[in-house]
């Protein structure tokens, strides 16, 4: 308020437009409105979802291709700390990731054979052939990345040009980077694996021109490895563990339901024989019995001779023909000798008999992986007895029981005496096994508690803010926007006084009264109240002004 020459007071537009009720509605509204928007932000703040990752470690190209595919879906995304990832709210992740790849994103930094769609016209046979080896780099890398230790690779291929001459024909060579996931390895015939498959996909290329390296610089495929001590590779190896651990378990399903779990052991080790060998053999016997020798052939042959006669002196008597042959009466006797001037037939026969000669071909081919020698050790450990009082005690298993569990190992071994396997069942208490005690983790520190502890301190906050809001803050707005206006007191300027503030309490008593109707003593002395309450809160220097009045005793 301002005061006139004349002594009257002016009162200040902006205050008065305050002071007014159309003000003071104005007012309320403006504070009404901002204490409405303050509680949706804090409601939105609360509600906002939990972004997870959906891509990372991408090419800042297919970086380019997802972010344009996210904005045609209508998907909110946003950026990791760092550029490393691309985060969607936590509900859209599993969505967003099958929609986008089935768009063929992302890519990955190895171009395929899609760079020779793209061929323009007129490009040069030195260009079409690099686009080529490009391109097939890239799909072998493509292939090598499907292993599930591989996280990503890089394949670069040296291929000659084609010569006339059989002597300047060079063979093709590659060379094979990979970059494996953190705590992966790759075995010896994984590496074969991924060495084969680059050799069977370059025409001409052998699997000796192929070098294959991981990120950490060591060389997976050198072919000049020294040959093993025991002449053993690591595929032999695994066969004989692999022998030794189904023996192993076989033991063990078995006799456990017979002593309980964790009371038997059992440890096996095979002797296995990897030599390939093949053996022919002939062996041909003594002839058998004539009895029981095979006849495979027989020859029988028989001559008779003429008689000679008697021969004399050539005469006539030679020359006559011979008499007419007549029978004697009475044969000889057997054994007789002829009688002078007569001579025998005599009679030649011959037999050849072929008999067969025992013989024996064997031809045996010995295959690798044969088992020698299995030699197995069992610990069986004591049997429980409860007696009647309860009280756990440990016996031994008797002679039986023993003899019982070693035949059945015997069994479930494939025990063979005559191949040298051995058995060993020992009958022993087991030592007990101190358990390590691993101090319990607090709730406070699992990171599913974090998490949950976020997500309702979250909500909580938010809820508190506009509990504070709407019952400290705006009700109060509306409930002054909604009670009827205070009466106005007009101030008595005293001419004297230095302040001009100054009021008296009777006048504005009097003044106050006759605007007011008459009314029961009792109201009348409560809007009084209230109306110098008021008048204290507005204006406390006129109040402090009675006051003094009434202390330096003037009316």
């Amino acid at each position: 308020m301002a005061v006139a020459a004349d002594g009257t007071i002016t009162p200040n537009p902006l205050i008065s437009f305050a002071e007014s009720q159309g003000g003071r509605n104005l007012l309320l509204m403006l504070g009404a409105a901002i204490v409405i928007a303050v509680m949706a932000g804090v409601w939105m703040w609360s509600q906002q979802p939990d972004y997870r990752v959906l891509f990372s470690n991408y090419s800042d190209r297919d970086g380019g291709a997802i972010v344009t595919q996210l904005q045609q879906m209508n998907v909110p995304y946003k950026f990791a700390e760092g550029g490393g990832a691309i985060l969607v709210p936590a509900g859209q992740v599993h969505d967003a990731r099958l929609r986008i790849a089935a768009m063929g994103l992302p890519k990955g930094g190895n171009v395929g054979f899609e760079l020779m769609e793209n061929q323009k016209l007129g490009v040069s046979q030195f260009l079409e052939q690099v686009n080529f080896q490009r391109a097939l780099e890239g799909e072998l890398a493509r292939s090598i990345q499907s292993i599930a230790a591989v996280e990503s690779a890089r394949i670069h291929l040296a291929l000659p040009k084609a010569s006339v001459f059989v002597r300047d024909q060079q063979k093709p060579t590659a060379s094979v980077m990979l970059n494996l996931h953190p705590g992966r390895t790759l075995n010896e015939q994984q590496v074969s694996a991924i060495i084969h498959l680059v050799a069977s996909s370059v025409p001409e290329l052998p699997p000796g021109n192929i070098s294959v390296v991981d990120q950490n610089g060591n060389l997976l495929s050198d072919a000049n490895k020294p040959a093993k001590a025991n002449g053993l590779d690591p595929s032999q190896l695994k066969y004989v563990q692999e022998v030794q651990q189904n023996i192993v378990r076989r033991i063990e399903s078995i006799i456990t339901p017979i002593v309980g779990p964790n009371n038997v052991r059992a440890e096996a080790t095979a002797d296995i024989d990897f030599s390939n060998s093949e053996q022919a053999a002939e062996t041909y016997k003594p002839n058998s019995p004539p009895n029981q020798s095979t006849m495979r052939s027989q020859q029988s042959s028989e001559s008779q001779g003429s008689a000679a006669s008697n021969g004399g002196v050539p005469g006539a008597l030679s020359n006559q023909p011979a008499a007419p042959a007549t029978a004697p009466i009475t044969a000889p006797a057997a054994g007789a000798t002829p009688a002078p001037g007569t001579a025998a037939n005599p009679t030649q026969k011959e037999t050849t008999t072929n008999f067969e000669v025992d013989k024996t071909v064997r031809y045996v081919q010995q295959p690798m992986g044969g088992v020698k020698r299995i030699s197995v050790a069992v610990v069986v450990n004591y049997k429980q007895v409860t007696d009647k009082a309860g009280k756990v005690t440990s016996t031994p298993l008797s002679e039986a029981e023993r003899t019982q569990i070693s035949d059945l190992v015997k069994e479930a071994m494939g025990f063979n005496k005559d191949r040298g396997d051995t058995l060993n069942v020992v009958n022993s208490v087991f030592a007990g096994v101190t358990k390590e005690v691993f101090p319990e983790e607090p709730i406070w520190k699992k990171p599913e508690s974090i998490q949950l502890a976020k997500e309702l301190g979250k909500y909580l906050v938010g809820g508190i803010a506009l509990l504070y809001l709407f019952f400290g803050v705006l009700r109060p707005m509306l409930k002054k926007f909604n009670a009827p206006p205070a009466p106005k007191i007009k101030a008595v300027v005293d001419d004297d006084d230095s302040a001009n503030d100054e009021m008296d309490d009777t006048g504005a008593m009097q003044m106050n009264q006759a605007q007011q109707p008459a009314q029961p003593a009792e109201a009348s002395y409560q809007q009084n109240l209230d109306m110098a309450k008021q008048m204290a809160k507005d204006d406390p220097k006129v109040v402090a002004n009675v006051v003094k009045n009434w202390v330096n005793g003037n009316e």
